[in-house]
């Protein structure tokens, strides 16, 4: 699939290729998944699941945010209907989301209340900051919707007197689970034989 086009940015950044690469491996949306995004800031995240998805709707609370990711959706080809919602979460989130992710941490508690009221089968969530990927695994956990967190970070090379030195970027905690998470562990699979 070609790469996005990004020709707007907005203030927070887009979610880096590499992030976003690992995300869409962990989402596994397909042409039948209804996919919602909570804050979509530039719209990198938007634009690839409209590329796989057949429903996407984003929320973002910011106006001028959202006008980002409309001006980046209509720069790349996307065969999804994506709806854009300006509402701060979990105001605006749709009742029928196959597929949730969580851009930010604003609300996050009551998202994940809402994910579980509407049986979503697939949520993700990145954070940046330790503290908050530490409050969000315990949220993903109290409310049975965990079944990994990836931590990773990305270094990209540069040259430095005449050799290749890296630049690292942030870190960042992927939480990976949803409803169906129950349905897909071993000892399940074990049982039900």
């Amino acid at each position: 699939m070609a790469r996005i086009a990004l020709p707007r940015d907005a203030k927070a950044g887009p979610t880096k290729s590499e992030v976003r690469a690992v995300l869409l491996g962990k989402l596994d949306l397909s042409s039948d998944d209804h996919f919602v995004e909570v804050g979509s800031c530039t719209g990198a995240v938007t634009v690839e699941a409209a590329r796989r998805a057949g429903r996407v709707t984003a929320l973002e609370r910011k106006a001028d945010r959202l006008e980002v990711t409309r001006e980046n959706l209509a720069a790349n080809e996307t065969s999804a209907e994506v709806e854009l919602r300006e509402t701060e979460a979990p105001t605006g989130l749709p009742e029928d989301a196959d597929v949730l992710f969580l851009g930010g941490s604003r609300n996050y508690e009551a998202v994940l209340d809402h994910a579980v009221e509407t049986d979503v089968g697939r949520v993700v969530m990145n954070v940046s900051r330790l503290e908050v990927a530490g409050r969000a695994v315990e949220a993903f956990r109290e409310r049975d919707l965990l079944d990994e967190v990836v931590q990773f970070q990305v270094s990209h090379g540069y040259e430095l007197a005449g050799a290749t030195s890296f630049d690292s970027q942030n870190p960042v905690y992927m939480l990976v689970g949803g409803t169906d998470s129950a349905e897909t562990t071993p000892e399940t699979e074990e049982v039900a034989a």
